[in-house]
């Protein structure tokens, strides 16, 4: 699930698997704030074995900065600016090469602009074939398999791929320099706004003003506004790419979940708290000897601790009589999910993660962010690119509610409903929605994960999951949902008027 498993680094702002991000997963770098006290769960120390811990190798590869000629902005010119992006992320370049296609001046502010994506995304290929970024695949795999439990295991006719990181950025930056778009490296640290303009001011003490300000630098930015709690939900996982002596795998299929908890049979404290707050694997095989494996906690609040996530994936590979012999990679991944969408309009438009872009129930952004970028670049376009010149309040309103139309917004609600009603579920209780999820209509499953369904699909998707689903499921639709079925109803009552 592509949001599900795919981290993304803080100057970007997803994920993967179910996930999807503007793309960037939190790391350990940033704010109290984005990093809520973890569930307190006594731990123990999983057990050694023949197998050994990878969690005592270290990762061997070091990321190299991609190689190109960019247009790097000179500050001494005091160049007029009608847009400054923050952040060079998926997000980020996909929005500045849009809209400076138009003639509107662009410049994209990033800590290390040519640097490469620390993280691994993953995505249903049918999702980047109809933006035109099939050749950003390395790897695909013609179908997903989701393990229920021991005895049940869902195929999913549905291609998955690993989207190849350098050749998505190498395609998105070089947009950029093929359509003017300036480069600055720095990180941006205030934002000052007028009534016709804004400015940012860098660590290097340079100051740019321009028209908008696009903030795409990710989950942890604190320059996009909120008038109400940031309840959200969180997804952590743990994810390695190693070269193994062998794995289980088809080679064929890319598993997308792994609920089953056999692997803590001889580990009772980890079992227990599985079963509360279950944890699922992610695994993309590239070959019998490398694979991605990553643990993921799909959803909780407040966060699973880091350390319980590590432990349940050690205790899961040893089970499966996986030795790591080399970590090629290591990576972390934390993504909210759901809470309420940023103040609408506001001086600071946000793009990715900063703008609530993140699937409420998955996590999954990357792709829906690079569909929904050239909407928001028409709306800009719209305002900065004609003779009339649309500033200040007038275009904050447009390119907010261009982003997030009403119908946007009364969907988005119901996807946190989803959320919020993964949140009441244990392990029994997940695994029979799950079970009942991948019996739906295709279309049903597909359109939900992938954002793409109207608010009278999701309310036939609800009845048909309703239908399909057992006798424990049912009951706990009807003891747990009440409460945040009747949110949903009273936020889109809000929304509405």
């Amino acid at each position: 699930m592509e949001a599900l498993i795919t981290p993304s680094s803080p100057s970007l702002s997803l994920s993967k698997k179910l996930y999807s991000s503007s793309f960037s997963p939190l790391t350990t770098s940033t704010s109290p704030f984005l990093f809520p006290k973890p569930h307190k769960y006594l731990t123990q120390r999983v057990h050694t074995s023949k197998f050994g811990n990878f969690l005592d190798l270290i990762p061997e590869n070091k990321q190299t900065p991609i190689k190109l000629d960019i247009n790097w902005l000179d500050p001494s010119t005091k160049a007029r600016l009608d847009v400054i992006v923050i952040g060079a992320g998926p997000a980020g370049l996909c929005l500045a090469e849009r809209v400076a296609r138009h003639g509107v001046r662009v410049c994209c502010i990033d800590p290390d602009p040519l640097s490469m994506w620390p993280n691994h995304y993953g995505a249903w290929v049918d999702e980047l074939s109809c933006l035109g970024l099939d050749s950003c695949f390395d790897k695909t795999w013609p179908m997903a398999s989701v393990h229920v439990d021991d005895y049940k295991t869902k195929y999913l006719d549905r291609p998955y791929g690993r989207i190849n990181r350098k050749m998505l950025k190498m395609k998105l930056i070089g947009g950029c320099v093929s359509n003017g778009v300036k480069f600055h490296k720095g990180k941006v640290w205030k934002i000052n706004h007028q009534e016709f303009e804004s400015s940012v001011v860098c660590d290097d003490g340079n100051e740019f003003k321009a028209s908008l300000i696009v903030d795409a630098s990710g989950f942890a930015s604190s320059f996009v506004e909120y008038d109400k709690p940031r309840n959200h939900g969180y997804q952590i996982a743990h994810g390695i790419l190693a070269e193994v002596e062998n794995h289980p795998f088809d080679l064929d299929k890319m598993l997308l979940m792994d609920w089953r908890d056999s692997h803590l049979g001889n580990e009772p404290d980890l079992r227990v708290q599985n079963s509360r707050i279950p944890t699922f694997l992610y695994a993309m095989p590239f070959d019998s000897n490398l694979v991605f494996l990553e643990e993921t906690s799909l959803v909780s609040r407040p966060v699973l601790s880091y350390k319980e996530i590590k432990l349940r994936m050690v205790a899961r590979l040893r089970h499966m009589g996986i030795k790591v012999k080399r970590v090629i990679e290591s990576e972390k991944c934390l993504i909210p999910m759901g809470g309420p969408l940023p103040v609408i309009p506001q001086p600071v438009m946000g793009i990715g993660g900063t703008a609530g872009l993140a699937h409420p129930s998955t996590g999954y952004m990357v792709a829906r962010t690079l569909a929904l970028a050239p909407i928001l670049a028409d709306s800009i376009v719209e305002c900065l690119g004609s003779t009339r010149m649309i500033r200040g309040q007038p275009l904050y309103h447009r390119v907010w509610n261009g982003l997030w139309p009403i119908e946007r917004r009364l969907t988005r609600e119901y996807y946190r409903f989803g959320m919020e009603t993964l949140l009441k579920l244990d392990l029994k209780g997940t695994r029979s929605f799950f079970d009942a999820f991948f019996d739906l209509n295709p279309e049903y499953w597909h359109g939900f994960l992938s954002s793409r369904l109207s608010l009278m699909e999701l309310a036939m998707l609800s009845l048909s999951l309703f239908g399909h689903s057992s006798n424990l499921s049912r009951f706990d639709i009807v003891t747990k949902c009440p409460v945040p079925l009747a949110k949903m109803m009273g936020n889109l009552v809000v929304e509405s008027i």
